[in-house]
């Protein structure tokens, strides 16, 4: 596993080491061990997650107040835009987001610890998104950033109009937004 650096030290790009031959491929997609190893981490995750979105679908951006939850986010099938937005009330980088492409290709996945807002956009024909937690969904405490709020010049690739939920449609710009208390 190698992991790569991203605009925010804290949110990590986790490469797998793939082995290929004649009958395809085999990588690990979570090792505890080689996870701490290589990152320093050893994140304790409660839940798995799989989300199926249609092509040009937003989810997001979702983060959690007092119970922060950390993300490892994977693409099985297709590919899409994530996104992260640093939501610490101490950051200095506060409200700056940064994205990569995920996608069942490149094999990446994306390590979000807690105190980011998160989000991603389905490429393509659409994606498969699993993606382990550490905290437990609190409806009480789960917080929507507006994707499209011009403050965070996200440059989303959309194909189209988005297909959005409710929910996310009614997300609150970052001048109002909660931010996180994260030690």
């Amino acid at each position: 596993m190698k992991v790569l650096p991203t605009a925010f030290p804290d949110v990590l790009l986790i490469e797998p080491a793939v082995h290929e031959d004649a009958r395809g491929a085999f990588f690990e997609t979570f090792n505890a061990r080689a996870f701490r190893q290589a990152t320093g981490l050893a994140p304790h995750f409660v839940q798995d997650n799989h989300s199926v979105s249609a092509p040009n679908t937003v989810r997001g951006l979702h983060y959690q107040v007092g119970h922060g939850q950390g993300k490892l986010v994977r693409v099985v099938k297709g590919a899409i835009f994530d996104v992260v937005v640093d939501m610490r009330r101490a950051s200095p980088a506060f409200g700056k987001a940064v994205s990569v492409v995920l996608s069942d290709s490149n094999r990446l996945q994306l390590w979000i610890p807690p105190g980011f807002a998160h989000g991603f956009l389905a490429l393509g024909e659409g994606a498969e998104c699993v993606y382990k937690i550490t905290d437990y969904w609190s409806p009480e405490q789960e917080r929507i950033l507006l994707w499209n709020d011009p403050a965070l010049a996200i440059d989303w690739p959309l194909a189209g109009a988005p297909v959005i939920s409710e929910k996310d449609q009614a997300g609150r710009l970052l001048r109002d937004a909660d931010r996180c208390d994260v030690p």
